[in-house]
C-alpha cells in the first residue's frame, strides 16, 4: 500500500524558511570569501605599486570597488532571506 503524504500550510513555509536559511548561509559563505579575497587582492596590489606599477594598482583598485558594490547587495539579499 502507498502512504501519501499531506502538507499543511504550515509544512510548506517551514520548508521555504529551510530553503531560504540554507540559500542565505550558503551566500554568507561566498560573501565572506570574497572579501577574503578582495582584501589579499589589494594586498598584492599594493605590493605591486610600492614596486613602481602605479597602473597596475589603480587598475586592481578600480576592480575592486565593483567587488565592493556587489559586496553590498549579497549583504542586503542575506537580510532578507534571513527575514
Amino acid at each position: 500500500m502507498e502512504k501519501r503524504f499531506t502538507l499543511t500550510p504550515s509544512d510548506l513555509q517551514s520548508l521555504h524558511m529551510d530553503k531560504a536559511t540554507t540559500t542565505a548561509d550558503a551566500l554568507e559563505l561566498l560573501h565572506l570569501n570574497q572579501i577574503a579575497i578582495r582584501a589579499a587582492i589589494e594586498e598584492v596590489s599594493t605590493w605591486v605599486r610600492q614596486r613602481g606599477s602605479t597602473n597596475v594598482h589603480d587598475n586592481v583598485m578600480t576592480a575592486l570597488q565593483v567587488l565592493d558594490t556587489n559586496a553590498g547587495a549579497i549583504g542586503s539579499a542575506i537580510e532578507r532571506l534571513r527575514d
